[in-house]
C-alpha cells in the first residue's frame, strides 16, 4: 500500500502542470512580458514618434527598417532570438486565456510602477 501511495504521488505531481508552465521552447509569462513591453515600446516610437519627426522625413521602407533595428536590440538585450519570440508570441496568442492573463499583470506592474512615491488612493481620515 505503501508503494501505490508514493507511485500516485509521484504521477499526480509529474502530471500536473501549474497555470504559468509553458511547454519547453517557450518564453516564460515574466519574461515574455518584458520582452513583449519593450517590443510595444518600441513599435509605438517608430510609428508614433519618427513618423513625425519632420526633421528625419522617413519613408515606410526607413520606417520599417528602424524598427527591425529596434526589435533586433531588444531580442539581444533579452538574449532571445526572434525566431523564438514569434514562436512564443504565437503561442499565447493561440492560448487566449495565458495571453489575458500575461498583459494584464503586464500593464498591472507597468501602473505600479508609474505611481508616484507616497502617493495612495485611500483617502485620509
Amino acid at each position: 500500500m505503501r508503494y501505490f501511495t508514493i507511485i500516485v504521488l509521484l504521477i499526480f505531481i509529474f502530471s500536473c502542470k501549474a497555470k504559468n508552465d509553458v511547454p519547453e521552447g517557450i518564453i516564460p509569462p515574466q519574461k515574455m512580458q518584458e520582452v513583449f513591453w519593450d517590443f510595444v515600446r518600441a513599435d509605438v516610437y517608430v510609428n508614433d514618434h519618427l513618423q513625425r519627426d519632420s526633421t528625419r522625413n522617413l519613408t515606410l521602407e526607413n520606417l520599417t527598417v528602424e524598427n527591425l533595428k529596434m526589435q533586433q536590440s531588444i531580442f539581444k538585450q533579452h538574449n532571445i532570438s526572434k525566431a523564438s519570440f514569434y514562436k512564443s508570441y504565437t503561442y499565447y496568442s493561440n492560448h487566449k486565456e495565458l495571453m489575458t492573463k500575461m498583459i494584464d499583470t503586464l500593464i498591472a506592474r507597468k501602473r505600479i510602477e508609474k505611481k508616484p512615491a507616497g502617493n495612495s488612493d485611500r483617502k485620509l481620515e
